[in-house]
């Protein structure tokens, strides 16, 4: 008796090894896809770590088969038995490579994911909830509704609930489909919409049909108020990008009327000054390399800063006064910086890549908040709060309130107008300089990529009301915001088009814009 205990015991182990039935895997020695696919989804619910194995190998195009028919496994040094796990003896001739097409491809990443299920993560069993949902096999309905069961994590039980419920909607119970109805009527999932949508098509059960057509009209108010606040989102987005882009501009135009043709050259300059940043913390400081966006604030603002201060005092200075020459100089200089740019970085665009931390996307209820979008609005009004405060609480703002409203008497009490300009017109530079690197984190850097902005920044101006800095906010947003909303409905250039002429009309009945100036201000 001992000795057959023992004798057990030393078994076990090779039992264990031994519990994938050859037989189930006969179909990868063979060419019909068809059959491949219906031996990966049998072998979904198969208890055995080997299956992972067998799964990965398939996966990876490392699944072999002998001429007698015995599949085996390369794990990258040795073949095995995929059965059994056991190490060949002998080393194989000729094995033949195990086909994988889009058939068997399919079946395979549904049954990952269905032993995804079982995944100590709650992220992980996500994520295959998820995937099962987009391609679920009628024979995993047991899997999934134990796992259902078992489930703890309540989003993961949500998402299992739906793909339960759609693999339901097959079932010849009326109750149990009514119910798998009711579930999914509960979704804002588009695809679950999708799915739905020809069943109550085809549907001859009256109340089926009204089920479906319920829960079609409550998925479809979902999803238009989701669809609502991710455009007001959208414009929101935008504008802050617009408010980055333009709150320079409404120092230097707004306050000081230049007309500067090279201020989007400052948004410019801002963002290959975050492209050098990011290149510094690559090669010097790769572990802090997630902060470099941080260091490139700076960095950013005084070499844009410093650009501007070198137009001011080089050329701007002896232009005061004539806005046509203005126009056509600045618009020269942007010339030069765009050539510039391209003589030190080359023409093509360069990579900026988001650190990790503004990677990735927040849902809250169907509506998708990247979190880079999220940073920038919060920067925006951070910039914008800032300008407040030099502008309205410190000397400097002061001195340029004072030289821009009447410079003259500013001069005559001891002012340094001269200086005044420099700085006024640096600081509305590094603004544009601080939008550059705003704008690196959600689009391509290139050297026209202030071109884009110019225009978009003087509307903006004009619209809020020149040299009114709330002005300038409401413009922002509110341009933002319409053109979110109209681009579904006119597309991207004919939506801009139509702000265009709503601008012009609305100059036409109030030239001085939506904040007027007030005071001596608007006698200047």
């Amino acid at each position: 008796m001992l000795k057959f205990i023992v004798g057990l015991a030393l078994c076990l182990p090779l039992l264990a090894r031994a519990a994938l039935d050859p037989a189930a895997l006969a179909p990868f020695a063979g060419e019909d896809s068809s059959a491949k696919a219906e031996a990966v989804t049998a072998l979904a619910n198969a208890p055995d770590p080997q299956v992972d194995t067998l799964f990965k190998a398939l996966s990876e195009d490392s699944l072999f088969y002998l001429p007698d028919g015995q599949v085996i496994v390369f794990d990258g040094e040795r073949y095995v038995d995929a059965a059994s796990g056991q190490p060949l003896t002998t080393e194989p001739e000729a094995p033949e490579a195990v086909i994988v097409n889009n058939v068997v491809r399919g079946a395979l990443e549904s049954a990952i994911a269905l032993r995804g299920l079982a995944a100590a993560d709650p992220a992980a069993r996500l994520a295959a909830a998820d995937a099962l949902k987009e391609r679920a096999d009628p024979s995993f309905l047991p899997a999934l509704e134990a796992a259902l069961a078992r489930e703890s994590d309540a989003q993961v039980k949500d998402a299992l609930s739906r793909t339960t419920a759609l693999l339901q909607l097959a079932s010849p119970d009326k109750t149990v489909k009514l119910a798998a109805i009711e579930r999914l009527a509960a979704s804002r999932d588009r695809n679950i919409r999708e799915a739905l949508a020809p069943l109550a098509e085809a549907e001859t059960d009256p109340e089926l049909k009204a089920a479906l057509k319920t829960a079609l009209d409550a998925i479809d108010f979902r999803l238009s108020v989701a669809s609502f606040f991710a455009n007001v989102f959208s414009g929101l987005s935008l504008g802050s990008i617009l408010l980055l882009a333009a709150l320079g501009l409404a120092i230097t135009f707004g306050l000081m009327g230049i007309i500067n043709m090279a201020h989007g050259e400052m948004l410019m300059l801002g963002a290959y000054s975050t492209y050098v940043v990011q290149g510094l913390f690559r090669d010097h400081f790769p572990g802090a390399l997630d902060w470099y966006p941080l260091a490139a604030l700076p960095v950013a603002f005084i070499v844009a800063a410093g650009v501007g201060a070198l137009m001011e005092r080089t050329v701007i200075r002896h232009l005061y006064g004539r806005p046509l020459e203005t126009l056509l100089a600045t618009w020269g200089l942007s010339l030069i910086l765009i050539q510039a740019v391209r003589s030190i970085f080359g023409p093509q665009n360069v990579e900026v890549a988001n650190p990790t931390w503004m990677s990735g996307a927040l849902d809250v209820y169907g509506v998708v908040l990247p979190y880079n979008r999220l940073a920038i609005i919060a920067f925006a009004f951070f910039v914008l709060a800032i300008v407040w405060f030099a502008l309205n609480r410190t000397r400097m703002g002061l001195y340029v309130r004072g030289v821009m409203q009447n410079r003259p008497m500013a001069d005559a009490i001891g002012v340094p107008t001269a200086r005044v300009d420099m700085m006024a017109f640096a600081l509305g530079s590094g603004i544009a300089g601080l939008g550059g690197v705003a704008l690196s984190q959600i689009g391509n850097v290139g050297p026209e990529l202030g071109q884009a902005y110019i225009i978009d920044s003087f509307m903006v101006v004009v619209l809020g009301g020149v040299g009114q800095l709330a002005g300038t906010v409401v413009a922002a947003i509110g341009l933002g915001e319409i053109n979110k909303f109209l681009e579904p409905y006119a597309g991207a250039v004919l939506g801009k088009i139509a702000v265009l002429v709503l601008i012009i009309l609305f100059i036409q009945k109030r030239p001085s814009g939506l904040f007027a100036l007030k005071g001596r201000s608007a006698d200047a």
